[in-house]
């Protein structure tokens, strides 16, 4: 049988030593690359089921890295490692297509708690679980099949994770969903990071969607709470 491979990629060898032997005590496949050049080769060759991807890194960033694997592998999920805490660098990740990022020093636990959940979702999507109908409100139409969204004339593209954040909405339309059912049902039972990162693709996504960011129509914040969608 076999094994889910992981690419890696890190340029502190220390860190990097340490990751490798986490994940194959855990039984998985492990690929390692030190800088973003090497990582877009290793991707192409070695096809890994998740990546786990730092910023700081030589040759390309952790940015452009992911830049390149997004446009060629939509689903393939990446998990960006960085040291940095300013949000303005988890937002730019997200923007490029990252599912998630995760700030050092970060605990074992909680690195392979998201690494699972990650893997979850993406079985799920082979299986054939991964629903390619269109999703249409307003002014906008999502085509799962080729990652977009349009509204009116731009287009933009999306993640699956966008996606299924808007499929959550449009099936509870008009309710409010608190913030810990979007981390259960989005991100797998289980998930321990914050309700930040939830806010942070909601934010991203009123981006592609809405006319107005700012003052939002589709997805409604509920103070305190979570958010209510109108179509």
């Amino acid at each position: 049988m076999l094994k889910t491979k992981i690419l890696v990629v890190e340029d502190e060898s220390p860190i990097l030593t340490g990751l490798v032997d986490l994940l194959e005590d855990e039984g998985f496949e492990v690929v390692a690359a030190s800088d973003g050049a090497e990582a877009v080769r290793l991707h192409k060759s070695e096809h890994p089921d998740l990546i786990l991807l730092d910023i700081m890194i030589p040759e390309k960033s952790g940015y452009d890295v992911c830049r390149e694997v997004r446009e060629a592998d939509p689903m393939v999920p990446i998990l960006i490692l960085t040291a940095k805490g300013q949000e303005v660098d988890k937002v730019v990740g997200l923007e490029l297509g990252a599912d998630d990022y995760i700030v050092k020093p970060f605990g074992t636990r909680e690195l392979l708690a998201r690494i699972r959940a990650a893997l979850r979702r993406r079985h799920s999507h082979l299986k054939g679980k991964r629903d390619l109908s269109p999703i249409r409100f307003g002014r906008v139409e999502v085509d799962p099949r080729t990652m977009t969204v349009t509204r009116g004339k731009r287009e933009f593209p999306v993640t699956p994770r966008e996606i299924e954040i808007l499929r959550l909405f449009l099936a509870r339309e008009g309710e409010v969903i608190d913030r810990f059912t979007f981390l259960d049902e989005i991100w797998g039972i289980g998930y321990e990071g914050t309700t930040r990162t939830l806010d942070q693709h909601i934010a991203q996504l009123r981006k592609k969607i809405e006319e107005k960011p700012s003052r939002p129509r589709h997805i409604l914040t509920v103070h305190g709470v979570g958010y209510r969608f109108n179509g």
